[in-house]
């Protein structure tokens, strides 16, 4: 099963107040945007993948894998690229953990024996992750989840700690799934503030459940995606929705956007940590009167009086420590937006522009 995991903009985003927990009371209205997005395939464990080739052809350069001495047996994989080097720690004409060596882990014997210590990606090879690899993999410990993970930029999380893998978790948890591959080819900025991760989780929890015939619902999916992200479960429902509570609170929103096209830019070479956007901000309840007006009364305005009434809250303090997201902004406005803001917490900005 392959689908494409879309991103989102907020058109938006009000920062309440601050809550005993330590997390913050948001408002915003979440609008998908479908231009944008990654590939995602999921397949049982013995079944062919229709994307992995493609991903090894056109993301070279991943390194050799040792062979395990008790994998002396194995054969060729499907899924590896037909011109994978060889080397001394290589058996001739071996290309990787073929699909047989998956299921020798679905019986046992999981990578803490095979590959030396427990979960860790089968490609690297000893090689640390701020190398960042443009294609990575790797294994749970009980063999039950190989995830192959894709990216032009490099690809600097560990494979197991990557959303999808713990939605598979999550659901493997309560209903004890079959062991699955998982490709993901991520295509949509990363940490812009579009929500691509949780897009990939949230599609990756309603394949599953089609998958093995799980029966969920969306609001059984949603529930499962706000334990994983704030903003997981609007992509459980992928349509105007207006968020509460941390984001995970929603409930659908009748806007008509269809005489805009919507564009998104990312600046080159800035990342915000949501960190640094919530350091000095100030929640509205604690503000002095005259901040921006309440975000629904914002959103029943015409698109042209937004400029001046809707805002997202971050870019008082996301604009004044990275000015060239403000400069993106601005020049949104410059080429003819009728509105433009910042994507959650950066660093995507993006314009509504008359058909």
């Amino acid at each position: 099963m392959i689908t494409y995991p879309n991103v989102k903009v907020n058109l938006g985003l009000s920062v309440l107040r601050k809550r005993p927990d330590g997390y913050h009371d948001l408002e915003t209205l979440f609008v998908p945007c479908f231009d944008i997005h990654d590939t995602l395939e999921i397949i049982s464990g013995d079944d062919f993948s229709r994307t992995s080739a493609s991903l090894f052809e056109r993301y070279p350069g991943v390194p050799e894998v040792p062979v395990p001495e008790n994998c002396a047996t194995l054969g060729h994989s499907n899924w590896l690229p037909p011109n994978w080097r060889s080397r001394p720690s290589v058996l001739p004409g071996l290309r990787g953990a073929s699909d047989d060596a998956f299921a020798s882990l679905k019986r046992g014997g999981g990578p803490s024996e095979k590959l030396g210590g427990g979960p860790k990606d089968i490609f690297r090879d000893g090689t640390p992750p701020e190398d960042r690899l443009s294609i990575w993999q790797g294994i749970r410990e009980d063999g039950k989840l190989m995830i192959t993970i894709a990216r032009k930029d490099g690809v600097d999380w560990e494979p197991l700690e990557d959303l999808t893998a713990r939605a598979y978790g999550l659901l493997d948890a309560d209903f004890d799934l079959p062991p699955v591959k998982i490709f993901l080819e991520k295509t949509a900025p990363v940490g812009a503030g579009l929500g691509g991760g949780s897009a990939d989780a949230a599609f990756a929890l309603r394949m599953l459940s089609e998958l093995f015939a799980l029966g969920l619902d969306e609001a059984a999916l949603a529930a499962y995606a706000a334990r994983l992200g704030s903003d997981c479960a609007f992509f459980v429902y992928n349509r105007p929705m207006i968020g509460t509570g941390r984001g995970e609170i929603l409930e659908p929103c009748d806007i008509d956007l269809s005489q805009y096209v919507l564009r998104v830019d990312v600046p080159v070479g800035v990342s915000v940590s949501t960190a640094d956007a919530y350091r000095g901000i100030v929640p509205r309840e604690a503000a002095a009167a005259g901040r921006a007006c309440p975000l629904r009364e914002a959103l029943s305005r015409p698109v042209a009086e937004w400029r001046d009434c809707l805002v997202n809250d971050f870019e008082a303090t996301v604009f004044a420590k990275y000015p060239a997201i403000a400069d993106a902004k601005q020049a949104l406005y410059d080429a003819g937006a009728t509105y433009a803001s910042m994507s959650g917490s950066g660093s995507a900005v993006f314009g509504l522009f008359p058909k």
